[in-house]
């Protein structure tokens, strides 16, 4: 085992069903002192499981996280999904905040993670930002920083470590860190004030902070991402008078790699002021290389990462998670997202009790799966509006647009593929509903009202379901 192995964050993936596929890697990584690991997928028992199996085999603590930036549903099947933050700053409820970060560390814990990345503490500021969006609280660094604050209390509350990203903001950028490395341009002083979030997250406590790959030269003129940038991340420590865990964005990004492979890159990183090593591609070659990291910032990082793993920091015990309790955080979930879709544009229309859907997808041909589209229709079924195969005269044709923030695009609005299939069926159109940032109403062509619904998770399909059957 190599001590300096704890400062690397392997991945664990649910595929086909299943995580037997890492078991190699889990088999590899545990005996060789990995400190833990990022986990994606999986329902509510196999990752409690998994977690509960990890934690024996090691005989060690472990940090144990997950991406739960909308609630622990994101990723864990089983668990409740929360509106996106975006929605959030929306209804700019703290309380309501403060409460999905309570949800959000009880059912992490009660599945046996204890490591949420989330809050995004970043700006929506760019309308071209191809991978923040709704991922942000807002454009205001007040508002933000006040839900960034609550969120993180809430969690923090129920003994789960959360995590302020991407420091010191991927608000301003027009690539995504996933494809490249980003370059924001300003001057210390502007990029230094809009990274106010991450200091009211500091402030309230957060336990880790995760720096963006992207490069600030204005700041740092070396133009380095500010994962590998000294001057950016002493600003943290010092002048936020941050003293938890510094944990890199993914190595999987291309932003990680673009001036050097990823080993080196990683020893780069420590020697910057990480102290975590988040999703690298190839772990056991990072752990060999970290022996070229400096000694006493090799010591500093361990002594960061002994700190958030200590059983007596965090309530380390798996939190109790009854029936009764999922089903009143589900409720909780649906109140929220009712109060979260809102018309963009146009009067509510009424509608009758047959309707026809067509759903422009602007999410489909990635790499990745995309949620259930028949959520929607399923929710009104049920309600008993009908869908006949061919339009009778009373029949009202809704429109879904689904556009969310997914890395392999590229840009951040509606691609031509789908603006071309609006401008055939908006016409028609009695609603557009639009599961996706409400700017994007501006390319909706035509007068037709729409529907902000946000997101095209299943919880928000429901919400939209529920206030269109108000106008049947």
């Amino acid at each position: 085992m190599m001590p300096r192995a704890r400062l690397v964050c392997p991945a664990l993936r649910w595929r086909r069903g299943s995580f037997k596929s890492e078991r190699t890697k889990i088999e590899q990584a545990l005996p060789a002192g990995v400190g833990g690991f990022i986990v994606f997928g999986g329902t509510r028992a196999a990752v409690a499981a998994l977690t509960s199996a990890l934690r024996d085999t090691a005989g060690r603590p472990l940090l144990l996280g997950s991406d739960f930036e909308r609630g622990p549903g994101q990723q864990v099947r089983g668990l409740t999904e929360l509106p996106p933050p975006a929605a959030l700053g929306y209804l700019n409820d703290l309380d309501a905040t403060y409460a999905c970060g309570q949800i959000t560390g009880t059912e992490a814990r009660a599945v046996g993670l204890t490591w949420v990345f989330a809050p995004v503490c970043d700006l929506d500021v760019e309308p071209r930002n191809p991978i923040v969006q709704t991922r942000a609280f807002g454009a205001d660094p007040s508002l933000v920083g006040s839900h960034a604050a609550a969120w993180i209390k809430g969690c923090q509350e129920h003994g789960v470590m959360a995590c302020a990203k991407h420091y010191p903001g991927h608000g301003r950028t027009t690539t995504d860190s996933h494809e490249g490395l980003p370059v924001v341009t300003g001057s210390a002083a502007e990029l230094q004030a809009e990274a106010a979030p991450f200091a009211a997250a500091v402030q309230a406590g957060v336990a880790s902070v995760m720096p963006a790959h992207v490069a600030y030269p204005g700041w740092d003129p070396s133009g380095s991402a500010a994962t590998f940038s000294k001057p950016i991340l002493d600003y943290l420590l010092t002048t936020f008078a941050f003293d938890g865990l510094v944990v890199t964005d993914a190595f999987i990004m291309a932003g990680a790699t673009a001036a050097a492979p990823e080993a080196v890159a990683a020893v780069a990183a420590v020697n910057a002021g990480c102290d975590m090593l988040l999703y690298p591609t190839d772990w056991a070659g990072v752990v060999r290389e970290l022996e070229h990291v400096d000694p006493d910032r090799a010591e500093h990082a361990l002594a960061r990462y002994g700190a958030a793993v200590d059983p007596g920091a965090w309530p380390r015990g798996r939190a109790t998670l009854d029936e009764a309790e999922l089903a009143e955080h589900q409720r909780f979930a649906d109140g929220l997202s009712d109060r979260a879709v809102h018309l963009v544009r146009g009067e509510r229309p009424q509608l009758g009790k047959t309707l026809s859907v067509t759903i422009v997808d602007d999410d489909v041909g990635g790499p990745y799966t995309i949620p259930p589209r028949d959520v929607f229709a399923k929710t009104l079924a049920a309600q008993g509006v009908r869908f006949p195969r061919n339009r009778t005269p009373d029949t009202r044709h809704l429109i879904l647009v689904y556009a969310e923030p997914r890395s392999w695009k590229g840009r951040a609005d509606l691609g031509p593929v789908s603006l071309a299939k609006l401008e055939r069926l908006v016409p028609g159109a009695s609603l557009v509903i639009l599961f996706a940032h409400p700017r994007l109403v501006s390319q909706i062509p035509g007068d037709v009202p729409v529907l902000c619904a946000w997101h095209g998770q299943s919880l928000m399909q429901r919400a939209a379901a529920r206030w269109v059957a108000t106008r049947v």
